[in-house]
């Protein structure tokens, strides 16, 4: 009897580490990942820190936002298939402009967030482009590194951060 209890309490433990996930698995082993933008050499908290997810979501919504209001009221005809065309056009070149140039968006000025290289200066044409373009492909967007980089992010080598 008091055998199969243990078991009971063995697949508890197992299922509850299965459903908080891999990350608060391995730190209940021990492993220390350390905050969010360590291995990039940024600070634990305040400016020039990683940007919270909350944040950078909430200021792409301020982005889009703006490019689908450009959109309907300047470029469409008032199809929606066309004023969702020509707001992917408006947000890639709004990205491109704006972070190739001031290193954020609209959006991001507002709620405080910077894109900046690894190296913490500013982000190359190339790099910006090639930021954009995943941005707009979406998928890269929502695959986040365990700093809380999106792909496309990454792949450009570039970090939000907070101002």
């Amino acid at each position: 009897m008091r055998s199969q209890y243990r078991g009971q309490v063995d697949n508890r433990q197992a299922m509850g580490s299965w459903l908080s996930g891999p990350r608060a698995a391995a730190e209940e082993m021990g492993v220390d990942f350390g905050y969010r933008g360590e291995r990039l050499g940024l600070p634990e908290s305040g400016p020039g820190s990683i940007a919270r997810p909350g944040r950078r979501i909430a200021a792409i919504f301020i982005d889009w936002a703006l490019c689908m209001l450009v959109a309907y009221a300047f470029l469409a005809d008032g199809k929606a298939q066309h004023t969702s065309n020509w707001a992917l056009l408006i947000f890639f070149v709004l990205s491109v402009l704006t972070v190739g140039t001031i290193g954020c968006t609209p959006g991001k000025r507002l709620l405080g967030l910077r894109v900046i290289g690894e190296d913490g200066g500013r982000l190359t044409l190339p790099k910006v482009l090639l930021r954009s373009v995943l941005l707009v492909i979406v998928i890269p967007a929502i695959v986040w590194d365990r700093d809380g980089r999106g792909l496309h992010d990454r792949f450009a080598r570039a970090v939000q951060v907070r101002i």
